[in-house]
């Protein structure tokens, strides 16, 4: 979560810098998050199309082992919220 927060805050500080500037971004954002995600997308159909057309089956195991890494990064994985309740052993007794 610390890499996306950290992307974020840079974000906003280079949005600043081109404000204090007085210059525009380069691209649109909407234009340019839709181009990127685009490449993204692009970018996985090569290997989509590899694995139809070697034979072999595509399911959510296969696409999300070898597309969803790249498009979403490593996402934050949830912590189970029974074991933050849990207190250990040595600070029950006493």
């Amino acid at each position: 979560m610390k890499i996306y927060l950290l992307s974020l805050g840079v974000g906003i500080l280079v949005g600043a810098i081109y404000s204090f500037l007085n210059v525009r971004s380069p691209a649109p954002p909407v234009i340019a998050l839709v181009g990127l995600l685009g490449i993204l997308i692009g970018e996985q159909t090569v290997p989509l199309l590899r694995q139809v057309m070697s034979g072999n089956s595509v399911n959510l195991t296969w696409f999300n082992h070898h597309c969803g890494p790249h498009l979403f990064g490593r996402l934050p994985q949830c912590r189970d919220a029974a074991s933050d309740l849990k207190t250990p052993p040595s600070e029950n007794a006493g």
